[in-house]
């Protein structure tokens, strides 16, 4: 599942140029001092955001299934993710309207300031916040986490999210060029799709068909009136 991470981050990625592009061109103009490493330091930023997001939403994902219901966890939030992705560009405007980011105007004035202020520090600081604001993308790869139930298996996938939507910025931020319009259209086309094929993934996960690393077994153990289900990956 960890390599579904990176490639939706990658595809992600030129569809965020949006929004993050102009916000990778700022951290490069001020980065006058190292070529790279503050480039490379504010991407960090951004992927410690992704990675404890996704361990406390694995917690969240492992807190449900300890109840016994983690093959409708997978079959849920991966049905979820199938109709995300359908339903893309919707979804998405949803997300970024939604009354619950009344915050976001705060968000990037703060994110606005460690962008002037400059410094590895301050870049950090700016990837931190990055990785708070809004994006249809990060939250399927939430709901990916979550259906995972683990905390440290969501870190992980989280992580390798964050990690696919850094080549791109990079060359954004060396380049000092966001790719165009029609490009990125072109390049996002596919991103609904693999969407939906993680979704479906997932719903096959929670099936339990006993295909190793695919749809593991769900074993019923039952001690007395207690029952656990329990993922047993061969």
């Amino acid at each position: 599942m960890i390599w579904t991470a990176f490639l939706l981050g990658f595809l992600g990625s030129f569809h965020c140029l949006g929004m993050c592009g102009p916000i990778a061109l700022a951290v490069s103009a001020k980065d006058n001092s190292r070529f790279l490493r503050n480039k490379i330091i504010y991407n960090l930023g951004r992927t410690v955001t992704y990675s404890i997001l996704g361990a406390l939403i694995g917690l969240i994902g492992f807190s449900l299934a300890l109840a016994g219901i983690q093959q409708w966890i997978s079959i849920v939030m991966g049905s979820l993710i199938l109709l995300m992705a359908f339903f893309y560009k919707s979804s998405e405007r949803l997300i970024t309207q939604s009354g619950l980011y009344g915050g976001v105007n705060k968000l990037k004035s703060k994110l606005g300031y460690f962008l002037k202020k400059g410094g590895t520090p301050a870049f950090f600081a700016s990837g931190l916040l990055n990785g708070l604001l809004p994006c249809g993308m990060v939250y399927i790869a939430l709901i990916a986490s979550l259906a995972l139930q683990s905390p440290l298996e969501g870190a992980m996938y989280m992580f390798f999210f964050g990690l696919g939507t850094t080549p791109m910025l990079i060359v954004v931020m060396i380049s000092g060029k966001i790719l165009s319009l029609s490009i990125r259209t072109k390049l996002t086309n596919a991103l609904p799709y693999f969407a939906m094929f993680i979704g479906i993934l997932f719903i096959v996960r929670g099936m339990g068909l006993g295909i190793n690393f695919i749809s593991p077994k769900l074993p019923v153990f039952s001690e007395g009136n207690l029952t656990t289900e329990i993922t047993v990956c061969h």
